[in-house]
């Protein structure tokens, strides 16, 4: 088996869905023909022609990110045809799962180099679009009848949690927003990103080059009064989940040693994963088991890893994972630069900004070697990835 490591990670600027988002009137496709262009960019010394795979995830496959987007996104990209590819769906892990994929197909050496991602339209079809999810769910109470709400997915994990109160969930939310600010005021979160040309009959043209769902104005007070709209009096509000939204992400998987070969960076290296499944009317822990079970595969501990990466679909769903771990609510070693309550959740495409953003900090940060990239998944699932930092300094003496 060989070495895999991630090269490079890019994303578009995410938007928030609907008729007065910045991609209301752009492509999905088109936004993950930016990232692919731009990683062939952005890495010059790699032949286009030795993109062996191109795996690219998206939750609803229908219309603009039908249609086999892995292939038609390369296509459109100016990959040769000779380079193929396909499309992956496992809800909001689709762009993890892009990775681990095409990853394990490298390990095997059936790759030297791929490009996985995903993308989210939220606008153009929001979740569930489509979707005739068979009537045994609930007639057969196979599972509750708030599974495929994934609001009351939060609110159930409230009920289960007691101690995790709307008020720590207020608190993370807005921790997640002030240390988000603080990271694009440092140059921290910027350097990642993909501008995309777009377009609005009423506004002409335009070019996205920040994210749009941040409220960088958000206080306790003000998140205290939000509406519950899964539950009367209830805890998930749109001020701690992470909102509806736009855009896509990919990054350049490879090879150590082709890595090594094409003059390469080599961001992480990846360690191991794991997937879980749990109940699905409480899918928010589902990173709980997949961290444990990608833990004990490696053969690392929890206090071995000093970076996390852990998406915010919602607050509590973080909160359950914290503290099953003991691990502190505000500890510093936690999306250190925000997370999706505050940049947003387009779905399929976050997996790949998780471990973005944790290959950038690795760069900063010589001092951690692990590190963790985690994530809840509809219909009761946890996704988690673990990365080995080549920048570390070895233990201290």
């Amino acid at each position: 088996m060989r070495e895999v490591v991630f090269v490079d990670g890019v994303r578009t600027p995410f938007g928030k869905a609907g008729p007065t988002g910045i991609y209301a009137e752009t492509r999905a496709d088109d936004l993950v023909v930016r990232c692919i262009r731009e990683l062939l960019r952005r890495n010059p010394s790699l032949p286009a022609e030795r993109v062996d795979e191109v795996a690219i995830a998206a939750t609803t496959q229908i219309g603009d990110q039908g249609l086999t987007i892995g292939r038609t996104a390369a296509l459109l990209a100016g990959l040769p045809k000779s380079v193929p590819g396909y499309a992956i769906d496992r809800m909001c892990a689709g762009a993890m799962t892009a990775v681990t994929t095409t990853a394990s197909g490298i390990a095997f050496g059936a790759y030297d180099v791929a490009i996985a991602g995903g993308v989210e339209h939220m606008g153009h079809h929001p979740m569930g679009e489509g979707v005739d999810p068979n009537p045994r769910f609930v007639s057969e109470k196979i599972v509750d009848d708030s599974a495929l709400v994934m609001g009351s997915t939060a609110e159930n994990l409230h009920d289960r949690f007691p101690h995790l109160t709307k008020e720590r969930a207020d608190a993370f939310a807005l921790a997640s927003q002030q240390k988000y600010a603080a990271a694009v005021t440092a140059g921290q979160i910027g350097p990642e990103l993909v501008p995309v040309a777009t377009r609005s009959a009423e506004a002409g043209w335009g070019l996205a080059t920040v994210d749009e769902p941040p409220r960088p104005n958000t206080t306790l007070a003000g998140l205290s009064t939000l509406k519950t709209p899964f539950r009367p009096h209830g805890h998930v509000t749109a001020g701690n989940a992470a909102g509806l939204n736009d855009g896509a992400t990919g990054c350049l998987l490879a090879a150590e040693e082709v890595a090594e070969e094409l003059g390469l960076d080599v961001g992480m290296r990846l360690v191991g994963f794991g997937f879980a499944g749990v109940e699905p009317e409480v899918m928010g822990v589902g990173p709980i088991p997949s961290t444990e079970k990608a833990l004990a595969r490696t053969g690392l501990s929890i206090t071995d890893i000093g970076l996390f990466e852990l998406n915010e679909a919602f607050a509590v769903q973080v909160l359950a994972f914290l503290d099953h771990f003991g691990i502190a609510d505000d500890d510093a070693r936690v999306n250190p630069w925000g997370g999706a309550i505050a940049v947003g959740h387009p779905l399929a495409s976050s997996g790949v900004r998780l471990m973005t953003q944790l290959s950038r900090q690795f760069a900063q940060r010589p001092d951690v070697r692990y590190g963790l990239t985690a994530m809840c998944i509809g219909i009761g699932m946890g996704g988690t990835v673990i990365w080995e930092n080549p920048n570390w300094e070895g233990a201290a003496a």
